[in-house]
Parts: C-alpha cells; structure tokens; sequence
C-alpha cells in the first residue's frame, strides 16, 4: 500500500460542505429505519445482534466512501 493510501484511510475526513452534510443525514436516517424493521420483526437472538452489527457496519462504509471519495 502506498504512503497517501495509507494516509487517506487511516485520517479523520470531515464533511466538506452542506451537500455531504446532507448525505450522512440522509444514510443515517435510512440505515436506522432498517434497524427499526429488524427490531420490530425479528426475535431477541445471536441473528438479530448479527444484523444490527451489520447495518452499523454498512452505514459505516456508506459514510467512509464519501468522506473518502468525494
């Protein structure tokens, strides 16, 4: 891996302007409505924690792609 790949993934990118603002916003509130749905739909379990951690995950990733990219 390069130095400035190394940098570019390792350094706090904070939101540029209001448009990726608005971004962020508009993924948290869509991976929380699907967190809502699992919490309303599936049984207390291992599965259910599984899932919650990969909703976090995702909206994780969806984030760092923007902050990373644009």
């Amino acid at each position: 891996m390069e130095q400035s790949e190394f940098e570019r993934r390792f350094k706090y990118h904070p939101p540029q302007n209001e448009e990726q603002k608005q971004k962020y916003e508009t993924l948290r509130f869509k991976f929380k409505n699907m967190a809502e749905a699992v919490l309303a739909h599936c049984p207390d379990s291992r599965e259910r924690s599984l899932a919650f951690t990969k909703i976090e995950e995702a909206m994780m990733w969806a984030n760092a792609s923007i902050a990373r990219n644009e």
